[in-house]
């Protein structure tokens, strides 16, 4: 609770400070329902932090991952978002296909080698289906999806990079899923690994162009997954 309420305030105070530099491109209101999506995610993942009895069972979180997924599809579906808006779409953005190809490719390959390099232990059957699924199908949803589209609306200001249009919200969503992975409070202390904020913050980045370039989750969800799970089929 400490760590989340921690990058709630994190979110709050960065985003204010860039909304007073640039008021005229700010919404105070996306901000904060920004944060609050950030909290709620946070309380579905961890099961009310432990005070739902698990009906699932296994060894990972699925209730908690299942339970967050169903909040954030609900939530996308509200007027004034859409799943559509949030990249909840088969359908790419046309002529898009062969940029997001060249950048996908690299990334299986560099997840790939990676994998033959540095072989994990043997996995069980749910250790697969776990990571074949869940790591993609909630965690892109919510940060390349809903909360990427909160925080389009919170910072309306808009950069040209690299063929997509940039904001700082794209840039704020990257870092709170790197803090996600490496931040945390523990025995009265904060720490951060800034080699596993690398890791997954640097992903992050490719999965937000992703988004950005076809408008839909489609790639960012399949390269998340393969990621997660090619280590655990070679």
């Amino acid at each position: 609770m400490i760590s989340t309420a921690s990058v709630v305030a994190l979110l709050l105070g960065v985003g204010g400070a860039l909304g007073l530099l640039w008021p005229k491109a700010f919404s105070l209101r996306w901000l904060l329902a920004a944060a609050a999506l950030v909290a709620l995610n946070d309380i579905l993942l961890t099961n009310v932090y432990g005070r739902l009895p698990d009906l699932i069972g296994g060894q990972w979180n699925w209730q908690g991952k299942l339970l967050a997924l169903s909040a954030t599809l609900l939530i996308a579906a509200l007027p004034g978002l859409g799943w559509k808006a949030a990249g909840l779409t088969f359908r790419q953005e046309a002529g898009t296909l062969r940029s997001a190809l060249l950048v996908a490719v690299p990334y299986l390959t560099f997840f790939l080698v990676l994998a033959l390099a540095f072989p994990a232990d043997p996995a069980s059957v749910e250790d697969a289906a776990f990571q074949l699924t869940m790591p993609g199908f909630e965690e892109e949803p919510y940060y390349r999806g809903l909360l990427l589209l909160m925080l389009s609306k919170a910072f309306l200001g808009r950069w040209r990079f690299l063929g997509v249009d940039w904001h700082w919200g794209a840039v704020l969503s990257c870092v709170l899923f790197g803090l996600a992975h490496a931040f945390s409070f523990s025995d009265g202390q904060y720490s951060l690994d800034p080699l596993i904020f690398a890791l997954t913050g640097v992903p992050s980045v490719i999965g937000v162009w992703l988004v950005l370039r076809t408008r839909s989750l489609l790639l960012p969800v399949v390269l998340h997954n393969f990621g997660n799970a090619i280590s655990l089929l070679v």
